[in-house]
């Protein structure tokens, strides 16, 4: 089985919402919460969240392949969030609140680019697209008070909306 595990980034607004629906998807090993997309090394929650970092809240995620394929996880991550939105979700406002797939391969990028494809091309949303496509050049794990947010803090809010459309459009991958 560990020969079929592979990373993925994510960044759609708060981290504790996407870190919540990845930690819900069957195949999925483990999901941890960070900053990437920028250029300061080791920055802090508070240096990123001033916006000078030009990293994104994103979450980092280990997968299984022989369980669930990447392109599901892209499909997931467009569904979740506001991929229309620049620099915002909901009252997260601020590019480390941006939507952003940091792939690492050029494999991840063509999905990643077909599916954003796709949503444009069936309409899924009726504004355009502006999920930023990048290659991940590092990740670097959020504090420990930000890991595993909405399982130590369950209450109704954006990481439960994002868990129900987890269940209700992607129920065959939902643990």
């Amino acid at each position: 089985m560990e020969n079929n595990l592979e990373t993925a980034v994510f960044g759609g607004g708060c981290f504790w919402g996407i870190e919540a629906v990845f930690s819900h998807v069957k195949g999925v090993q483990s999901v941890v919460s960070g900053y990437a997309g920028g250029t300061k090394e080791n920055p802090s929650y508070e240096e990123v969240s001033r916006g000078r970092t030009g990293h994104a809240e994103t979450v980092q995620v280990i997968f299984d392949s022989g369980l669930i394929k990447y392109e599901e996880l892209v499909r997931i991550f467009l569904t979740i969030h506001d991929p229309t939105t620049l620099n915002r979700q909901g009252v997260d406002v601020g590019s480390q609140y941006r939507s952003i797939i940091l792939y690492t391969d050029e494999k991840q990028k063509e999905a990643a680019e077909k599916a954003i494809k796709e949503f444009s091309e069936n309409k899924f949303y009726n504004k355009p697209i502006v999920t930023e496509i990048k290659p991940l050049k590092d990740f670097y794990p959020a504090e420990e008070y930000h890991q595993k947010y909405f399982e130590k803090h369950p209450a109704p809010g954006s990481c439960y909306a994002k868990l129900e459309k987890l269940k209700e459009k992607f129920s065959e991958y939902y643990k």
